[in-house]
């Protein structure tokens, strides 16, 4: 009989939270235990969707009073660190939304405090769970397309306030502190941490911010940065002032025997040597579907978190994401690794 797994919910203040806290009440050997924030909404707005008050004014105070197996963590960019650090302390296993972290030191501190702890760290990455770019990405490690030289991804909306998300999530986006930088943290990790997954680190980044549309005070409304590699560009766009859906295909990837982009919920498949298909992709199997699946099929298979969603490999994207940064602001190419 499989075990069940005590979960409690640090912070709240992530809007991705409550798509997550659907999962893990989905999932069978999940016990949702307690949640802790400083925000009465939030706690009364957890209440409310799980059927339990055990709340409590502050996640500190919960890791402090409940015995849990695993921690969600849904808090600002900044925090993250803290959160791994007092969970790792008790034994406590951690999914923290994405990106990994604000700065690069903090995602190397809870990188450190995960091993040291022996405990299971995963970084909740959305893309993880789409079907047609699992379907991608497989084609591309499987060699479909030969060596990959450019992949191009584009994240982009009208903004966060613009597009509904709460004040709670909002607030702290427009915080350079607690989220690290504008759009470029918020979106061009995307594209950095699959970079990271198919290439590595690169060896050097240029990248370039600005606030181009918005009339209130935040770090930045567009961002690109580019990686390169050995033998391969990455090139991850940001954007929270496109007030129109996508009007090119997402990823575009080149190799040296072919092509792909993703279209929808279509694989597009260009080989160099034979005629283009649309690879239609399938459902992912049952234990990876979403994070909270995925990661108690880790936890009761001893299997370690791979893919997008390792700790290792957004905590590269995070030092792509650094090195973005300092390129922006510094107006200079900055070499990698950093340290």
């Amino acid at each position: 009989m499989a075990k069940t797994y005590r979960i409690g919910f640090a912070s709240l203040v992530h809007d991705h939270v409550w798509g997550e806290l659907r999962h893990w009440k989905a999932h069978p050997n999940v016990e949702i235990v307690a949640a802790g924030d400083v925000n009465a909404e939030l706690r009364a707005q957890f209440s409310a969707e799980v059927g339990i008050e055990n709340v409590y004014n502050s996640w500190q105070e919960m890791v402090e009073k409940e015995e849990l197996d695993i921690i969600q963590a849904a808090s600002e960019n900044n925090a993250g660190a803290d959160i791994v650090e007092a969970a790792a302390a008790k034994g406590i296993h951690v999914v923290s939304e994405k990106p990994m972290a604000a700065r690069l030191s903090q995602a190397d501190q809870m990188l450190a405090a995960a091993e040291n702890a022996g405990i299971l760290l995963m970084v909740n990455w959305p893309t993880a769970w789409s079907p047609p770019l699992n379907t991608a990405m497989n084609l591309i490690k499987d060699g479909a397309i030969g060596d990959i030289f450019y992949f191009k991804w584009r994240s982009a909306h009208n903004g966060p306030m613009e597009i509904g998300c709460s004040r709670y999530f909002y607030e702290w986006l427009y915080d350079e502190e607690k989220n690290g930088a504008g759009a470029l943290m918020d979106y061009c990790c995307y594209c950095a941490d699959m970079c990271a997954y198919l290439l590595g680190l690169p060896q050097q980044v240029t990248a370039f911010r600005g606030t181009f549309v918005k009339d209130y005070p935040i770090p930045d409304d567009n961002a690109v940065i580019l990686m390169k590699y050995g033998n391969a560009f990455g090139l991850t766009e940001a954007s929270w002032t496109q007030k129109v859906g996508y009007i090119t295909p997402n990823p575009v990837v080149y190799g040296t025997e072919g092509a792909l982009m993703v279209s929808g919920n279509e694989v597009h498949l260009h080989p160099a040597n034979g005629d283009a298909e649309v690879v239609t992709p399938e459902s992912l199997p049952e234990g990876k579907r979403n994070a909270a699946e995925y990661f108690i099929h880790c936890l009761e298979t001893g299997e370690p978190i791979e893919g997008l969603c390792s700790a290792k490999v957004s905590r590269d994207a995070q030092e792509i994401l650094e090195a973005g940064l300092v390129s922006a602001d510094s107006g200079q190419v900055v070499n990698l690794p950093m340290s």
